[in-house]
This record gives C-alpha cells, sequence and structure tokens, in this order.
C-alpha cells in the first residue's frame, strides 16, 4: 500500500523523509497536481502571504509546489556555493509542511551568469556552428548563456547544485530545469517575436559543437560535425548531442539526488520525438522519477488537442509518470478544463500549471472539482 502524505509528514518529523521521499511522491491512486512558481514577486510575499496562498493551493487540488530556487544567477536558498538573494526555499518549507505539500526545488540546469564562471571558465559554454560561443553571443535573450553539457567540469559543477539541495532535509525532491541545449527551433508563434523564421535548423542556433564536443565526436566517427560532408553522420551527430545531456542526467544529477533519498523530475520539450529536433533532448532515455513536458500549446498555435497527443506520446515513452504542463495564463475555465480532461485522457497522472500566478479563483476551483473527482484516464 502506497505511503500517504500524512504519514510522510509524521515520518519527516521523526527523520525519515529521506527513506520516505521516493515511496510517495509518485504513488498511484488519484491524480496529482504541481504548480510552478516563478521567483520574481513570489520572494517579496510575507508568511502570512504564504500561508494563504498555499492553504489555497492545497484545497484546489495542488499536492506538489515547484519553486523557482536557482535561476542560473542567484540561489534563493542558503547555498554556501552559488550567490545568494535570500533564503526564500527555507521560508516556505515548514509553511508547505504545515499544508502537506510536497516541495520540489526548481534549479536551472545549464544557462549559467555567475560572474565567476563566466569570467574564469569560458571554455565550459556550449558552442554553436558558426563556432559562436553561448558566453558572448547567447541566442534569442541576454540569459542564455548555456553550459556545455557533455564536459566533465561542466557536470560535476551543475552535480554540485543538485547535491547541495538533496542535503535540505525537509525538500522532497529536485526538478530540473533547462536540461538542454538552445532551442535548435522555436516553438511557431514566438517567431514573430523574435523576427526569425525556423523553417529548418539554422547554424547560429545549432548548438553543441565546442572544441571538447567535436574532439570527442571526431574520435568516435573520424569526422569533425564542423567540417564534415558525410550525411550519413548527421543522424549519428544529432543522437551524440542528445547523448550529451542523457549521460548528465543518468551519470551525474539523478544519482546525485537519490544518494540523499530525494526524487527528481524534469521540465521537458513536447515529446520526446519533437524535443530531439527543437532541443536535443532525449528524455524518453532519462532515468528520472517523472517528467512535466511543457506542453504549451498556445506557443505551437495548437489547441488543447495537441496537449492530449503529446501527453499520449510521452506517457507512452517512458514508464514514469508524466504530469503533462500547461500555460494557464490567459485561458478560459471551459479551455482549462477541457485541457486538464484530454491530458488525462491521454495517460498523464495529472498536470503542472504554469504558473501560480496565472491562475485565478475561477480555475482554482475548476481543479478543484477535477482534482475532486478524481479524473484520470
Amino acid at each position: 500500500m502506497p505511503l500517504t502524505r500524512r504519514a510522510f509528514v509524521q515520518a519527516a518529523g521523526t527523520g525519515l523523509a529521506a527513506l520516505a521521499g521516493n515511496r510517495i511522491a509518485f504513488s498511484a491512486g488519484d491524480m496529482k497536481c504541481w504548480v510552478w512558481i516563478p521567483n520574481g514577486s513570489a520572494i517579496r510575499r510575507s508568511a502570512d502571504d504564504w500561508k494563504r496562498r498555499l492553504a489555497l493551493m492545497r484545497e484546489s487540488g495542488i499536492r506538489a509546489i515547484i519553486p523557482e530556487i536557482y535561476d542560473g544567477r542567484n540561489a534563493y536558498f542558503g547555498s554556501t556555493r552559488l550567490p545568494v538573494k535570500t533564503n526564500w526555499l527555507e521560508t516556505l518549507l515548514p509553511l508547505a509542511r504545515a499544508e502537506s505539500l510536497e516541495v520540489h526545488a526548481w534549479m536551472w540546469s545549464m544557462p549559467c551568469l555567475i560572474e565567476d564562471v563566466v569570467k574564469n571558465h569560458p571554455d565550459w559554454y556550449n558552442v554553436n556552428a558558426k563556432g559562436e560561443s553561448a558566453v558572448d553571443k547567447p541566442a534569442y535573450v541576454p540569459y542564455y548563456k548555456f553550459l556545455d553539457p557533455g564536459r566533465p567540469e561542466v557536470r560535476e559543477f551543475v552535480q554540485g547544485t543538485v547535491k547541495e539541495l538533496a542535503s535540505i532535509s525537509e525538500l522532497t525532491g529536485i526538478h530540473l530545469d533547462y536540461i538542454r541545449h538552445p532551442d535548435a527551433i522555436l516553438p511557431s508563434n514566438l517567431w514573430k517575436k523574435y523576427n526569425i523564421v525556423q523553417d529548418k535548423v539554422y547554424p547560429p542556433y545549432d548548438y553543441g559543437y565546442s572544441e571538447y564536443e567535436r574532439n570527442q565526436f571526431k574520435q568516435k566517427y573520424g569526422a569533425d560535425p564542423m567540417t564534415m560532408k558525410d550525411t550519413k553522420l548527421e543522424e549519428p551527430w544529432l543522437d551524440f548531442r542528445c547523448e550529451m545531456v542523457t549521460g548528465l542526467v543518468n551519470g551525474y544529477l539523478a544519482p546525485a539526488a537519490r544518494a540523499k533519498g530525494k526524487t527528481i523530475t524534469a521540465a521537458v520539450f513536447p515529446g520526446p520525438r519533437l524535443a530531439r529536433t527543437m532541443v536535443r533532448q532525449d528524455w524518453g532515455k532519462w532515468n528520472l522519477d517523472a517528467f512535466l513536458p511543457m506542453l504549451y500549446n498556445q506557443f505551437y498555435n495548437a489547441g488543447p488537442e495537441w496537449v492530449e497527443q503529446q501527453t499520449r506520446e510521452g506517457a507512452s515513452a517512458v514508464k514514469q509518470p508524466v504530469y503533462s504542463g500547461l500555460f494557464v495564463q490567459g485561458m478560459t475555465e471551459p479551455v482549462f478544463t477541457e485541457t486538464v480532461q484530454l491530458a488525462l485522457k491521454a495517460g498523464a497522472s495529472g498536470v503542472s500549471l504554469f504558473s501560480d500566478g496565472g491562475m485565478d479563483d475561477v480555475k482554482w476551483k475548476a481543479l478543484q472539482r477535477l482534482a475532486a473527482a478524481g479524473m484520470k484516464g
């Protein structure tokens, strides 16, 4: 019989949280709802305000919160290795525990804007097919300073953040974001925003070409991916870049979380088939406890049926639970309800909402009705 949340809280009180963590978070049963909480204005709310908000979330059917605890530049917990902006996580943990809510620390994985790293380790950063480094010519936006996911020093650096978070006893799990290469192709509804057309992969957005990775590929296949002409090597080169990320997840990050009894999850792109093309992310091969694909259909000029389609593909690709990520800002209640229902019908174990700020009283009540009905499948 699965361990209940109440039993988990009692166990945590007696120092057994690390043993119970993996057993409770992904047990079978009713749908499970998550919500992402970006830091931003959230870190300025008072403890009393958070008590009210967390109570509303629990009453509405939320069972896990995902606060943004490391954003590539600052830590929002008492880190001893990253620049600390505030100890927000330490404020949230006891308040969430009082509401029987799981807390999964949301951390950026590959973007790194820490001045010491940028200055002292420029060779750690990803490089595009033009030979441009993300450290000084990031794609799309200034914060797209992505690290090279295959480089051993980078893997150890990112693992260090997971290890530090996993050492926090009251935390349920670690949630990986930006665990990928920069977008080779953006969702079509964003092309106009950046004044681009991406009908195929163009060199400025095609990443994975650091000198280290090119040498690794050349040792294995006898060709430099920057200059190779053999079209038969195009698929192996795509696989190689996907493996950069898979090796980081399976070889470094998942073991570091589980060594401290924490669950580990990730926000991933739709797919995993589409994710391979868009961000070189083959998450069907990842050894995680659950997946939260970002099925933001508005960005793809698609409706709720697209969420159903992508959920079905994702759920069939992995044995672990899939929680469909929904972009709820601007969603009407009928569309919200339909989208949740279609995701559950397609095999999702629940949904994850982006974000708490995009929810209103009407949608919270709709989620409460859906959760109360225990709708799944």
